[in-house]
């Protein structure tokens, strides 16, 4: 390498460090003691089987500074925890490119540019050995046509050196990977999947040379340099079409978070708008957003009213009006009006960011499942040595050319790519499914418990109903608060809804909310608000009215306030006899009743789980169904509920928004909470339903059951391929090339399978 593309290596590498840079990337947070700890997110290229993600491990773990390191082969990606205080970003990708891999951190750009070039690399490989297999094939033609002497001696071992030489750029560069591969397992005194196959093709190779060169040698006359072409080119176009479903999976989830744009006009001194790129902005700056535009970050509006689609990040697809001081998330777009607003927070303290850091943390897991495939494959693998071997030595005294094919299509032919596959594959295209409707995992393993799941508690408040309570009716009553029978008047329903709008206390907005068009509108005057007891204003004649508590809208000179079975707000005039009343209900979520009667219909328990009054829960509880209700629940006893379901043997799922929810989703096997809940409720959780919707827990255990059939299916189609193939090898009628497209073939069948599960 020249001075000049050394330069250019260090450069590439210094950009890393850069704080600026690292902000699509990397996550911060405080360690105890003060200590700033880094969490960064890294895509992988050159991986290709399962060992590699030790390799890489391994690797990340040597450096001084990292603390912890998790690689997915499945998914491409590394997360790696380091302490900046020890050492750099730029070290650690060195280190990874020091074992023998790409890596690029996780941000759109980098790893499309990742992804050409492995495509690109890819495509020329599988070029070179097709082309080549095919000119070999030509040349080996002779030898299968001719009977006895038709082909003279001088003229086979011409063929014969043609093939050796065709067979060089196919050894050479088409194979690089698989020997590198080797290599670099070897070196980790790891086994594999690749360790087999390079074994295969040296073998091979050494044979066929010691075949040309020296006819009558040791390697007798037989040459397999058509079996190892054809090989190679059937094992790189398996794993071309593999990577090109991975990179297919990886763009299709970019193209559904890369929503944030990449520059923003930032207002300055004197209204001054200036382009910036968007890693620049910081909180408290003001923005401009154009009609049409996504916002760049979280904040509020400060000038303008619009409208927003958030569907992207919500699976919400009709837009939602937003007015000053409303918040809006960074990744919606802009529908309505050209606005300004004030941003809250940036980059990975987004809530765009938190949904992409999640999907992250998924993608970099490796499952238990995905662990015991790891831990079979290695002694799997030595096992596959051991017999090749055998196999090679008893065909020694059997028909000893036959030796070397047979050991070699052992070798291929058991090679355990389909079974290292079998789960992750799944486990990804699931988890994609998944994402893409608005269910972003946080941990993979919780698809297993999903899918086993008999009983879900579910939180009542923000969980089956919305966070704003819904006006139900309207009655006059007297001043003992009894109901009188007479008509409302539309005039009087609309004075109290135009005083609601002062206020923004959850049930003045339900009522500010409604749509009445009744009357000449009313122009309050001197509105005044007292917390805890409601408004005050005047109307145009200096009448006195109030909207609020029965204590407050009666002046204090009544009793008790009247039992009422629901929320409700009292309005009346100053001295007025009779009184305006308004009833308010939780308003369940457009879905949950849906929700619920599948998930009884698919044979789980639904309990709902509350702190409510009883009488409340078991009213909303006979609304949708729900037999088993425990209401006025605390936390302690929250956990107490799930925790004897799982003594009893039940596998136990718990859905909840609220701080006080956090501990139960711990405790439970599978747990999932609100995208708008509390966000330590979040953190507890394995799964954040983004979209608000609770259908997405049937769509979702749903998925996670034929998610287990699909890896049942793919793990019995590989233990099926090795049954069926390795005693036909082992018996010398499977030849190398054949067993090269079979392993080819059996690791297609495993992903085309799993990829069925990304049509949700």
């Amino acid at each position: 390498m020249n001075l000049t593309a050394v330069e250019a290596a260090a450069d590439d590498l210094a950009v890393l460090d850069d704080p600026i840079e690292q902000q699509g990337s990397t996550r911060w947070e405080t360690a105890p003691g003060g200590r700033r700890i880094a969490e960064t997110s890294l895509v992988l290229g050159g991986m290709h089987c399962a060992a590699c993600a030790g390799i890489i491990e391994a690797a990340l773990s040597d450096v001084s500074g990292v603390e912890r390191a998790e690689v997915s082969a499945a998914g491409q990606r590394a997360q790696v925890r380091w302490d900046p205080a020890r050492t750099r970003l730029s070290a650690l990708v060195q280190a990874i490119r020091g074992a023998g891999y790409e890596a690029v951190p996780d941000a759109a750009a980098p790893a499309r540019l990742l992804r050409q070039r492995e495509r690109r690399l890819a495509l020329w490989r599988l070029f070179v050995a097709s082309f080549c297999a095919m000119q070999i094939m030509m040349f080996a033609t002779p030898s299968y046509v001719s009977r006895g002497g038709d082909l003279a001696p001088d003229l086979k071992q011409l063929l014969d050196w043609g093939s050796w030489l065709l067979t060089m750029p196919v050894l050479l560069f088409s194979a690089g990977p698989f020997f590198q591969g080797a290599w670099r397992a070897l070196r980790q005194r790891r086994m594999g999947m690749d360790v087999p196959v390079a074994l295969g093709i040296a073998v091979s190779f050494v044979a066929s040379s010691g075949a040309t060169f020296d006819p009558g040698g040791a390697f007798g006359h037989e040459v397999y340099f058509d079996s190892l072409a054809m090989f190679v080119s059937f094992l790189l176009g398996a794993r071309l079409l593999e990577m090109l479903t991975r990179h297919r999976a990886a763009e299709s989830l970019e193209s559904a978070f890369a929503t944030l744009p990449d520059t923003a006009r930032r207002v300055v001194a004197d209204g001054v708008v200036e382009t910036v790129s968007v890693q620049r902005l910081r909180p408290g700056d003001q923005v401009l957003v154009p009609l049409g535009e996504s916002f760049p970050a979280d904040g509020r509006l400060e000038v303008g009213a619009t409208q927003v689609d958030e569907s992207l990040l919500t699976g919400e697809s009709l837009p939602v009006a937003r007015q000053v001081g409303d918040e809006v998330v960074g990744g919606s777009v802009n529908l309505g009006a050209p606005v300004r607003m004030r941003v809250e927070r940036v980059g990975a303290d987004t809530r765009h960011g938190g949904i992409v850091s999640l999907m992250r943390q998924a993608l970099t897991q490796r499952p238990a499942l995905v662990r015991q495939a790891d831990a079979w494959a290695g002694p799997f693998l030595w096992a596959v040595l051991v017999l090749a071997a055998a196999a090679a030595v008893a065909w020694t005294w059997i028909e000893p050319s036959r030796a070397i094919g047979v050991a070699v299509a052992v070798l291929i032919v058991t090679c355990p790519c389909a079974l290292s596959l079998a789960v992750p594959s799944a486990m990804v295209a699931a988890a994609g499914a998944l994402a893409r409707r608005g269910v972003m995992l946080q941990r993979l393993d919780a698809l297993e418990a999903l899918a086993g799941m008999r009983r879900l508690f579910i939180d009542k408040t923000g969980t089956l109903t919305e966070d704003q309570a819904s006006w139900v009716d309207t009655q006059l009553v007297d001043g003992q608060g009894r109901p009188v029978g007479d008509v409302v008047p539309p005039s009087l329903v609309a004075a109290a809804i135009a005083l609601a709008r002062s206020s923004g206390h959850p049930l003045a907005r339900a009522l500010a909310m409604a749509a009445h068009t009744t009357g000449a509108p009313v122009i309050w005057q001197q509105v005044n608000e007292v917390a805890g007891q409601g408004l005050q204003a005047r109307d145009d004649q200096g009448r006195s009215w109030r909207l609020g508590s029965w204590s407050w809208v009666r002046g204090g000179s009544a009793g008790g306030t009247p039992e009422t079975e629901l929320p409700c707000v009292w309005f009346a005039a100053e001295g007025a006899e009779l009184v305006l009343r308004f009833d308010f209900d939780e308003r369940l979520r457009a879905d949950a009743a849906e929700a619920v009667g599948a998930l009884l219909q698919d044979g789980v328990a639904v309990t709902l789980l509350s702190g409510d009054q009883p009488q409340r829960a078991r009213r909303l509880a006979a609304r949708l169904g729900i037999a088993d209700v425990r209401a006025g629940a605390t936390p302690e006893s929250k956990l107490a509920a799930v925790a004897s379901a799982q003594a009893s043997g039940e596998r136990v799922g718990m859905v909840g928004d609220g701080v006080n929810d956090a501990p139960v989703l711990a405790q439970a096997d599978v747990s999932m909470a609100m995208g708008r809940g509390a966000m330590v409720a979040r953190l507890h959780a394995d799964a954040v339903l983004v979209s608000n919707r609770l259908g997405e827990v049937v769509a979702a255990r749903r998925l996670a059951q034929r998610m287990g059939r699909v890896m049942r299916q793919n793990l019995a189609w590989a233990a099926a391929y090795n049954l069926a193939c390795v005693p036909l090898a082992l018996a010398g009628w499977l030849p190398p090339w054949a067993a090269g497209l079979g392993m080819a073939c059996s690791s297609l069948l495993v992903v085309g399978n799993s990829l069925r599960l990304a049509r949700i």
